[in-house]
């Protein structure tokens, strides 16, 4: 928190910090995917960009601050005290819009695709599956579906991963674990901590290619299909494609 507190200090109010209590706020928590305290999540024009679990040193942050600078980030610490959010965009709300649309026209099924998939963002599991098993056969090759099946994977990846403090401990002592990177990377995008998980998912087609079956250039295909980032993913498929060919 001291370094923190003097990084936005010195930002001279391009920066934000906000805290939230992870225990009043566990549908926010979850759908960060907040396995471990502390938890910063970086925001810009009300999206999450970036992040970090953990303790970090303080040319780390700046780093990390220096790469998405220019628009005024602000960075969310979730981390047990109280605080108010920056603005963002409200999942509720859309799902309520989207309903509504679907209700006042139930001939457009690419909505349904949708749907499933703002289910998903929202942390509603089960329902998110189910509306995504139910979508009819001309529908599941929408973009909106393979999203959406997409971001379904990398969640049921994190259900059965260990907890993140726990993978980044299996990494620190073995890189070369390429199993515990890319259960953390699934963690770190079903969190929204987007860039970090990409790296995840690079630093395995970087080790092996073979890996699980292509593992890790599976992972960036589906990964770029969840990110919300156009220049992010740009970035990141350069990067792909340079190991590749």
């Amino acid at each position: 928190m001291p370094v923190l507190d003097k990084i936005v200090r010195e930002a001279n109010g391009t920066l934000k910090l906000a805290k939230v209590n992870t225990d009043e706020e566990m549908a926010l928590a979850g759908s960060f995917g907040v396995r471990s305290l502390p938890t910063v999540v970086l925001f810009k024009d009300g999206r999450p960009v970036d992040g970090f679990m953990g303790a970090q040193p303080e040319g780390a942050i700046r780093a990390l601050l220096a790469k998405h600078a220019g628009a005024g980030p602000a960075p969310v610490e979730i981390e047990g005290d109280e605080g108010e959010l920056p603005p963002g965009e409200d999942l509720g709300a859309a799902l309520d819009k989207l309903s509504a649309e679907i209700e006042a026209d139930p001939s457009k099924h690419e909505l349904r695709a949708d749907l499933a998939d703002l289910l998903l963002r929202a942390g509603a599991f089960e329902e998110g599956t189910a509306a995504l098993e139910q979508l009819p056969p001309e529908v599941q090759e929408h973009e909106s579906a393979k999203r959406a099946r997409a971001r379904l994977g990398f969640m049921k990846v994190v259900v059965d991963a260990p907890a993140d403090d726990d993978l980044m401990a299996a990494i620190a002592h073995d890189p070369n674990d390429l199993m515990a990177r890319y259960q953390l990377g699934s963690a770190l995008l079903v969190g929204g901590l987007e860039a970090a998980a990409l790296d995840q998912f690079l630093a395995i087609l970087k080790t092996d290619r073979k890996f699980g079956d292509d593992l890790g250039r599976k992972a960036l295909v589906d990964a770029f299909r969840v990110v919300s980032d156009d220049n992010l993913v740009g970035d990141y498929r350069r990067r792909m494609t340079s190991l590749l060919f």
